[in-house]
């Protein structure tokens, strides 16, 4: 039977913070401990008032519990605005891991990676932190100094003061970049983003080990000509991290059945193309990557309550069952609205339809047998569970 080889220990996390480099504002104080900045990030996380309806933060789409991802398994994405009824164009990301990502680019082969947001359209933690304080569909501010006004009300005021300087309120716009700036120091600083202290961890340090079952379902997530889900969600250690990160931060067309629970997908001539729009512009011309979406971290994928980018799916069974029979039984996942086979690759139009990856396994086996039968979905299920933190 193939056995898992055992990674080194992983690093402590004060060491991984002592390598970033020197101290200031935003940089811990001892330790294990938040910087100022960190703390105000963490502040500013949890607080509905920085919200055009009083009634969003950050935590209410990205919940600690379950890895910083979407936690409404009834809404396939959120409903913002002053009022709480936008509805959003796509499924909130998890944020767990995310501080190990970088900015995006082409890799010297072309291919798109980095990046944050499902299109990556932000290049840093800080970047993608201002969106949603302005976007429509969330907390909806007409701009920073209207986010800055409801700050200055707020009862850190005094202390993001202290931390940014006491005029810091004069310019509005210096005084948003340091929200940002302090919200991707809490996402940097604070372990709960990426704790490394799941079953999967504790194996790979010797500590635990897993069930005939588990094992199973890891050789099936590893091998090529099985679940391949390595090709994409790396099950190794990279170099900047402490652990296997479960993605290598690039972007594949999957061919993700369109969600009519989505309302804009109720026009019949609209399509979410990720990296090529309608949220991000500048590779609007880019033909051969519409329908190309980030690759999110497999950590915690157990625990999340809506799947892809438009929150297709509700549950991992759903997942995996699309992953090996999209190809074999279309019928299955390509439906209109009155339940009736669709057409292939439904969430793109016809001219984009190519891009969707149907030549890596589990997908290249139209006209074959699925590449997992029942019983090895199931197994790679459970491991797939032991990837939640503790």
């Amino acid at each position: 039977m193939l056995r898992p080889c055992l990674f080194a220990l992983f690093l402590i996390y004060s060491q991984f913070l002592a390598s970033c480099g020197g101290r200031n504002s935003g940089e811990p104080t001892a330790a294990g401990a938040l910087s100022p900045a960190a703390q105000l990030g963490k502040l500013i996380f949890q607080d509905t008032s920085l919200s055009a309806s009083n009634a969003m933060s950050c935590a209410s789409c990205h919940d600690p519990q379950i890895g910083h991802a979407w936690p409404d398994a009834n809404e396939a994405v959120a409903s913002g605005g002053p009022g709480l009824n936008v509805k959003g164009l796509r499924t909130p990301p998890a944020l767990n891991y995310l501080k190990f990502n970088g900015g995006f680019k082409f890799d010297t082969d072309g291919t798109p990676m980095g990046g944050f947001f499902w299109d990556g359209r932000a290049n840093t933690l800080a970047e993608q932190a201002k969106g949603p304080f302005l976007g429509p569909a969330e907390m909806a501010n007409n701009s920073p100094a209207e986010v800055i006004e409801k700050l200055r009300r707020a009862p850190y005021a005094d202390q993001f003061q202290k931390v940014f300087g006491a005029n810091i309120f004069d310019d509005p716009n210096t005084a948003f970049e340091r929200v940002a700036y302090a919200l991707e120091r809490y996402q940097v600083e604070d372990p709960v983003f990426a704790p490394f202290n799941s079953k999967f961890d504790a194996v790979m340090q010797g500590k635990e080990v897993f069930t005939p079952q588990e094992l199973r379902g890891f050789v099936l997530f590893n091998r090529a000509d099985k679940g391949n889900c390595a090709a994409c969600h790396a099950s190794t250690k990279p170099d900047n991290a402490p652990g296997a990160l479960f993605t290598d931060f690039t972007y594949d067309s999957l061919g993700v059945p369109r969600n009519l629970e989505i309302p804009q997908n109720g026009v019949a001539n609209f399509y979410d193309k990720g990296l090529c729009g309608p949220e991000r512009l500048d590779l609007s011309q880019r033909t051969d990557l519409c329908g190309a979406f980030k690759v999110p971290s497999l950590r915690n994928v157990e625990k999340r309550k809506r799947f892809f980018h438009n929150g297709k799916f509700t549950t991992l069974k759903e997942v995996v069952d699309f992953y090996v029979t999209r190809d074999t039984n279309p019928t299955d996942w390509y439906k209109d609205i009155a339940g009736l086979f669709d057409f292939l690759f439904n969430d793109l139009p016809a001219g984009e339809r190519q891009n969707v990856n149907v030549k890596e396994g589990p997908y290249n086996r139209t006209g074959q047998t699925p590449a997992l039968d029942e019983d090895e979905r199931l197994d790679l299920i459970a491991f797939l569970k032991t990837l939640n933190d503790r």
